[in-house]
């Protein structure tokens, strides 16, 4: 089991989804590729639209996970690189749609002056702990 924590006396996530600690649990430990908003034909989503770059990219990451038999629950650890600062709030809700208090990784974000791509707006970099109960090895 995953143990996720916020302990008294620091600063809070006060909604924003990340946890302050994360204990990895039992389980198979999946590196997950930074994922950008790129489709299956290798096609940009969303150029100019941060929050639908966002969701490509979770959705991303979600599928990499669920070949392993993981999901976003499993992320224990996650790096966002972002370019605008004033994409932030966006940036935030959309995590916080994917991830409650409940299953929050521990999150660092790193502002950067560019990405792989000029059309790339954000990238994530999970770590996830799939539980050997679940896990199935990738095909």
């Amino acid at each position: 089991m995953t143990d996720r924590y916020n302990p008294v006396g620091m600063w809070r996530p006060n909604g924003r989804a990340f946890s302050q600690g994360v204990v990895q649990g039992e389980g198979v430990v999946v590196h997950v590729t930074g994922q950008v908003a790129w489709d299956e034909l290798d096609n940009v989503v969303g150029v100019g639209d941060v929050e639908a770059q966002m969701e490509k990219a979770v959705d991303n990451v979600r599928t990499v996970l669920a070949e392993v038999g993981g999901t976003l629950g499993d992320i224990v650890s996650m790096t966002i690189y972002f370019l605008d600062r004033a994409d932030l709030p966006v940036i935030q809700r959309v995590r916080a749609r994917h991830f409650d208090a409940a299953t929050a990784p521990a999150s660092v974000l790193i502002q950067v002056p560019g990405l792989v791509l000029p059309e790339f707006l954000v990238e994530l970099v999970p770590i996830a702990v799939v539980p050997p109960g679940r896990f199935v090895r990738p095909r």
